[in-house]
């Protein structure tokens, strides 16, 4: 069976985290996504506390900036919490949005090239290797991790564009797709992940996708989605988002995983008047319906 997970979106307060994450264990559902938006909460700290705070549920990191943090930095973090909580943190990194690392001061002239090289280093420090190189922007000379993870930890990817999917089937464990993909999409962003995948010689290899899917419910679902869209420059991109009940919702997810998706991510909209209760719909009422 594929995955259903839901995200926690960081418009709500941190202290909001905990129950929904301890709602998300409780209901069963499989998966928990954090986001690390600039400027609102950290995705490794949020990540911690919600694994500490729960006893299954796993919980995904969606994305880390990578202009924001030196590669080691993130190495030892993602190995901590693997070592701390095994196999129940997913941990994902991307370009981030180019204007706030502009606003930081980190905002890389070539960021697929510096993608491409943390993405290695990353996995290489991940597998307990010993790493030396001096890249245009990753540069460590001898380094290795004390306490590597017990066995790899799967490093994800979260782009958008051909040459950045490409990218991730050459150089990651997986991919992160965001809600701007119908099913359509999600098809053809697996097909350009998989040309990185067999430039790369790793069609062996597993290559997990995940995708967000918006998803409003409730009796004014289809006005809420249509204002999310709006708002989010979507509304001309037909098949993005879902609005219903849980048998239209799963509907959905389904012609999702038929593309291409192993685990969808339900996205609540940024008015969800109730955290709890979505996480809710999606384990209890949603996730039957996938059997």
């Amino acid at each position: 069976m594929s995955g259903l997970g839901v995200v926690f979106r960081p418009q709500l307060p941190p202290e909001r985290l905990r129950a929904v994450a301890q709602v998300a264990d409780a209901a069963g559902l499989e998966e928990l996504w954090l986001w690390e938006d600039c400027f609102l909460e950290g995705g490794v700290s949020t990540a911690a506390a919600a694994l500490a705070w729960t006893e299954r549920v796993r919980v995904g990191i969606g994305l880390l900036p990578v202009p924001l943090r030196n590669v080691a930095v993130t190495a030892m973090e993602a190995a901590t919490l693997e070592r701390m909580f095994p196999g129940r943190a997913i941990l994902t990194v991307g370009h981030g949005v180019q204007d706030w690392m502009g606003q930081v001061g980190a905002r890389a002239e070539s960021p697929m090239t510096l993608l491409r090289e943390y993405l290695l280093a990353l996995r290489a420090l991940l597998r307990g290797e010993r790493l030396s190189t001096e890249g245009r922007y990753v540069r460590l000379d001898d380094v290795a991790l004390d306490w590597p993870p017990a066995s790899p930890m799967p490093v994800l990817a979260g782009v958008t564009g051909p040459r950045s999917l490409r990218l991730s089937g050459e150089a990651a464990d997986g991919t992160l797709l965001t809600i701007v993909n119908s099913a359509d999409g999600v098809r053809r962003a697996r097909g350009i992940v998989d040309e990185g995948r067999k430039a790369a010689g790793r069609l062996g290899d597993p290559h997990r996708v995940v995708v967000y899917l918006l998803t409003v419910t409730g009796p004014d679902a289809e006005a809420r989605l249509r204002a999310e869209l709006a708002a989010e420059g979507l509304t001309d991109v037909p098949g993005v988002g879902v609005a219903g009940d849980a048998e239209t919702v799963a509907k959905a997810v389904r012609e999702f995983h038929a593309a291409g998706a192993d685990t969808v991510v339900l996205q609540p909209t940024g008015d969800e008047p109730d955290p709890e209760g979505f996480v809710r719909f999606a384990a209890r009422e949603v996730r039957p319906l996938l059997a």
